[in-house]
């Protein structure tokens, strides 16, 4: 939400290439998860032929284990679940902004506001309802984020990106204890209840 709606600002503008923007922000969020980790494995892995590890050396920064450090890995995470939903969340506060009246716009700067003032009473009140959206979309997105970490380093380092989707999925599936997934998804449905 930090990073949609000052997207979604900029995306509203009126630039030429504003339409191949928002389409350049938007597709990350076309590919599955899945095959977005695989991608950003090959970008992130430690070996010459990674290529984040490859720029970084030509400013004489040896590799960093962007996936084998446990909190490296929580972090490389974040930020490529951030980067893939930001675009797809900015369309969501876009299409909220294109619903605000431009009198109300007109009328802040005959009072003489400014853009921050325009921001601050028009704009953001008038976004509550995408950002309600938006914020039950990710807290769900969330709680139920399986194959990104999957794809990117299988819940490792150790269990570091090991989620709960996860742990109920290899107890069932490929431990064969359906008991106890079957138990843990009933108390993780509780939890989200």
């Amino acid at each position: 939400t930090i990073f949609a709606i000052p997207l979604s600002l900029i995306l509203n503008s009126n630039m030429v290439t504003k339409n191949f923007q928002r389409a350049i922000f938007f597709f990350p969020s076309v590919p599955s998860a899945l095959i977005l980790g695989y991608v950003w494995t090959y970008i992130l892995s430690p070996l010459k032929s990674g290529a984040l590890n490859t720029i970084l050396s030509i400013f004489g920064i040896g590799p960093i284990l962007w996936l084998a450090d446990s909190k490296l890995a929580m972090v490389s995470l974040l930020m490529i679940a951030v980067w893939g939903w930001s675009g797809w969340h900015a369309c969501i506060y876009l299409a909220n902004l294109k619903s605000i009246p431009p009198e109300y716009y007109e009328s802040a700067i005959i009072d003489g506001a400014n853009g921050w003032n325009k921001f601050r009473y028009i704009t953001f009140p008038m976004l509550a309802p995408a950002m309600t959206i938006s914020v039950m979309l990710n807290i769900t997105g969330s709680l139920k984020v399986f194959d990104m970490p999957f794809a990117l380093t299988g819940g490792g380092p150790g269990y570091a990106t090991t989620m709960i989707t996860q742990m109920i999925i290899k107890s069932g599936v490929a431990d064969k204890m359906y008991g106890k997934a079957t138990a843990m998804s009933v108390m993780f449905f509780i939890v989200i209840f």
